[in-house]
């Protein structure tokens, strides 16, 4: 038998596919902790982990281990390097939430544009005559600046011109050409494009000087009314500098999924501008990505354990000497 930890609670459809192989013997841990996770590595032939730290002890601990299956697509948490010494995999899921963070950030541009949480606010509280105020606006013809334009990215900007938007693309990985045979436009430069937006929407890996994307001199540079989503990384907008943007009525609002630190800190200014939408970094976790995640990280250990794993799944494919295609 073939011994799998899991590394806490996942969505039934992985935990499904394991435990209906007749050779493995798996076993779902009481929580998603560390410290569980490292009391029974020494078993474990393959380890399906969620956010917890996979350290290189964890690993050295595990004399069977044959692979890591992240339930996710980052790897931060796990010492790739202790894994490749060994030649063990480490796996991530596929593209399993592309659509899920795109149709939440749709979300956040709508709402943010229609003001609902001030609008539901005022139903409830009996206060009819906040409609006299004329917030919300519309968001056919407004420009839509998309920063980072991989998978997500794009998945917005079809979302999005759906509705009448000009899309406008900073992505430095790609050419003015690449974005305009997407149906967008190249914009000038970062700057220019912050310049010219009703919208940013941020899908960028984090930014090479460590420091935030979007900080007071970014938002500085955008028009008077324009609104920050960001579902992306939390370290991406300062967001102290946002809430003085916001409070101080230069900028119309914004909509975050992602936060630095996360939880946010109690306090944090921007709880309390109504005209800013916020979510618990969901936006990528919605009960069909949380199925395909789940369901793609459990079909890595199968396939690892049978020898047919996909190497494009495979973090470390180099390093233990699998080839990608």
């Amino acid at each position: 038998m073939h011994k799998i930890i899991v590394g806490g609670r996942i969505h039934d459809s992985g935990i499904g596919l394991l435990e209906a192989r007749g050779d493995f013997d798996v076993e779902v841990l009481a929580d998603s902790t560390a410290e569980t996770l490292a009391a029974r590595m020494g078993e474990a032939e393959a380890v399906l982990a969620r956010m917890q730290i996979v350290s290189r002890e964890m690993i050295e601990s595990a004399p069977g281990l044959r692979v890591v299956s992240r339930n996710g697509v980052g790897w931060d948490t796990v010492d790739v390097d202790a894994l490749s010494e060994r030649g063990i995999p480490l796996t991530v899921v596929g593209d399993v939430n592309s659509t899920s963070v795109a149709e939440h950030t749709l979300m956040l541009i709508l709402a943010t544009a229609k003001r609902v949480i001030g609008h539901d606010a005022c139903v409830r509280e009996d206060r009819w005559s906040y409609r006299d105020g004329l917030l919300a606006g519309d968001i056919e013809g407004r420009t839509l600046f998309v920063v980072g334009f991989g998978r997500i990215g794009r998945k917005v900007a079809a979302r999005a011109r759906s509705f009448g938007m000009d899309i406008l693309v900073h992505d430095p990985f790609l050419t003015p050409d690449q974005i305009e045979a997407e149906g967008a436009r190249a914009a000038a430069s970062f700057e220019a494009g912050l310049a010219e937006a009703d919208f940013v929407t941020l899908h960028a890996p984090g930014n090479p000087d460590g420091g935030p994307l979007i900080g007071a001199g970014e938002l500085a540079l955008m028009k008077p009314g324009a609104i920050v989503i960001n579902t992306s990384r939390g370290s991406h907008v300062d967001e102290a500098a946002l809430a003085g943007a916001i409070r101080d009525g230069g900028l119309g609002g914004a909509g975050l999924d992602v936060f630095d630190p996360e939880p946010p800190r109690p306090g944090n200014p921007l709880y309390g501008l109504d005209n800013v939408i916020l979510s618990p970094h969901i936006a990528g976790f919605t009960r069909d990505c949380a199925a395909r995640m789940a369901s793609h990280a459990a079909q890595n250990i199968i396939d690892a354990i049978d020898g047919t794993l996909n190497p494009e799944r495979v973090v470390n494919a180099a390093a233990i000497g699998l080839a990608r295609s």
